[in-house]
């Protein structure tokens, strides 16, 4: 038992990493290898308790995206979530079931039963896919937080089906269940978020606050299924309080010791549960197949339910994008939504909950070794159809993702404001007994902090490293020296073991702590060029300073109803317009629609111009 578990996890942990190199979906990968592996000689037959998935897997796979889940755009986006994941649910549940009762010799109870086992997407595809192709923010946000709450919509509607499949529910019944669940979850979910609040405000260990990470999903969990309502909605609602609230009731070193645990932590059970899943697939075809049931109705509702379960999503989502728009709930551009409805409604991959939730059906279930074959395939045909196929219709539609360029000039923006409230606080608290030298240190200290940011908005070339690489290069090589030396003393014996250790942990910090602006691939911007622009004939002609046209505000957001990130101001005519961080990106299109080369940014602190012809910062 013990050597298989590690088999698992270092096989899943390193099929996933080869995914992540090759640039592949992870979830898809991590599937086939499984389907491939059951069939083997000597590989054994893996048997998946639901009870390990729902309290095991389930809680903190799903508190591990609700710390990091924006609470603001989730109040931002809620109409459309709940439209999602209860409307998109429901619908998806009934048409299943309508379907499976038409083809198979099952009672409609039972139908119902597999429709909501079929019925929601999963967060861990969704998240996995759609960072991995850089699909626009706000459908992001749309994705995961649907997938976030659509599980709990599912549970109730399969637990109701159950009750109803032996006669114990009626359809008052069914509707009060679904209030209890949601509105009962979400309340054990606040207090228990609350109540873990209280401690973590006098908790400074991060070894200590860090177990109380761990134990979070489960406290809102058990309890909320204890009194019949959603666990699942219990975790998320715990864990997007928790997450929001972080930086006010969590030191900083707990909250690097918890990210970096949890990130570990969704790693592993990720990379697990999708190799889990195709490990199941021998025995339950084998199963499915020697149910006695005729061949060409188990092809056929296989492939009926799964082109079902795919096409229910557009047929929710579009009439109601349209709806939306005609009464006038939603205010961006109608190409522009019709795009994002696109994508939202053919990114609906299954994942583990789906074959958890089948598990949970009576070994008494009419045909139980068929629906569990119909939940397989499903999981299998979206990750396989609509996970490989959602790049390529992203690309077709033009949609593009996170501005690399703009996010680092808002960080380059947000860490200048910041700056300037802690030199201001800086002042404050200057006494007459402070040391000039502490003083002098720390404004350098903040000040190099501040050019890292802005530097890092141009391509240097090798010889012309920017001060603050060069800081890093030479501090890194000092650290370096410094360990060394202190290992030279370690293993050289005579000084006491603990001293050494806290030394070297000094070192380390000290080291993580250096600014790596560049540490990954996807923070390295490549579009922008050397501040200066004096190879750019449109940046020299340029005026600094035209006169603006209108007030300090984008017009073209205010006549849409739509709100902006940062403001920018066109060098040729005046017009102002947003960035392209925000949802009608106007001043990209006044470039497009009059060819007007130069802009600047009209945000405060900033002035820095962008020439869009040759790509240049200035």
């Amino acid at each position: 038992m013990a050597i298989g578990l590690v088999v698992l996890v270092a096989s899943a942990a390193a099929l996933a990493a080869l995914a992540r190199r090759f640039g592949v979906s992870e979830p898809l990968v991590l599937t086939v290898a499984g389907v491939a592996a059951s069939y083997l000689p000597h590989v054994p037959t893996v048997h998946l308790d639901p009870e390990v998935v729902l309290l095991g897997l389930l809680p903190p796979l799903l508190y591990t995206a609700a710390i990091r889940t924006s609470l603001v755009d989730f109040r931002a986006n809620i109409r459309t979530i709940a439209l999602l994941s209860v409307g998109l649910v429901l619908f998806s549940t009934f048409a299943v079931a309508a379907v499976v009762w038409w083809l198979l010799p099952v009672p409609f109870a039972v139908a119902v039963a597999l429709g909501a086992v079929v019925a929601p997407p999963d967060a861990v595809a969704a998240t996995a896919v759609a960072r991995r192709i850089g699909m626009p923010r706000r459908i992001v946000t749309i994705l995961e937080d649907e997938s976030l709450f659509n599980d709990a919509t599912a549970l109730v509607a399969l637990r109701t089906a159950i009750a109803a499949s032996a006669g114990t529910v009626s359809v008052w019944n069914a509707g009060g269940d679904f209030l209890l669940a949601a509105g009962g979850g979400a309340l054990v979910g606040v207090a228990v978020a609350y109540l873990l609040a209280l401690l973590r405000r006098r908790i400074t260990d991060p070894v200590l606050d860090t177990t109380l990470s761990f134990l979070a999903p489960f406290a809102a969990y058990l309890p909320a299924e204890g009194v019949h309502a959603s666990g699942v909605i219990a975790v998320v609602v715990c864990g997007m309080i928790l997450g929001h609230n972080a930086p006010v009731w969590q030191s900083a070193a707990s909250r690097i010791a918890e990210r970096t645990n949890w990130r570990t932590i969704q790693f592993i059970l990720e990379s697990a549960v999708f190799l889990i899943i195709g490990l199941q697939v021998r025995a339950i075809v084998e199963g499915a197949w020697g149910s006695g049931l005729d061949h060409t109705t188990l092809i056929l509702a296989a492939v009926a339910v799964l082109a079902t379960v795919m096409l229910a999503r557009p047929l929710w989502v579009f009439p109601w994008a349209l709806l939306s728009r005609r009464f006038g709930l939603v205010t961006a551009p109608a190409e522009e939504g019709l795009r994002y409805a696109t994508v939202v409604s053919w990114a609906g991959m299954r994942g583990v909950v789906t074959l958890a939730a089948v598990l949970l059906l009576p070994e008494d279930t009419p045909q139980l070794a068929v629906l569990k074959l119909l939940a397989l395939v499903v999981v299998g045909g979206t990750l396989l159809v609509q996970g490989t196929s959602v790049p390529w219709l992203v690309r077709a539609l033009k949609l593009r993702g996170p501005s690399r360029a703009e996010d680092a000039l808002q960080k380059a923006g947000l860490l200048s404001q910041a700056t300037s409230a802690g030199l201001a606080a800086l002042e404050e608290q200057i006494t007459p007994e402070t040391p000039e030298a502490v003083v002098q240190s720390l404004r350098e200290r903040v000040t190099w902090k501040t050019n890292a940011a802005w530097e890092r908005l141009g391509r240097s070339e090798a010889e012309q490293a920017t001060p603050t690489a060069e800081y890093r290069r030479l501090r890194l090589a000092m650290l370096a020296a410094e360990r060394a030396t202190v290992l030279r003393v370690r293993d050289a014996g005579g000084m006491d073991y603990e001293i050494l250790q806290h030394v070297l942990a000094r070192l380390d910090l000290e080291e993580s702590m250096i600014d790596r602006f560049d540490e990954t691939e996807d923070d390295r911007i490549e579009l922008l060029a050397a501040p200066g622009g004096d190879d750019c004939a449109h940046l020299r002609a340029a005026p600094l300073a035209p006169q603006p046209q209108g007030p300090g505000e984008c017009a073209q957001c205010v006549a849409e109803g739509l709100s902006w990130v940062h403001l920018r101001m066109c060098l040729s005519c005046g017009q102002i317009g947003c960035c392209d961080s925000s949802p009608g990106n106007h001043a990209a299109k006044h470039y497009a629609a009059t060819a007007h080369p130069v802009i600047r940014s009209i945000e405060p602190g900033e002035a820095w111009r962008w020439c869009y012809v040759d790509e240049l910062l200035g």
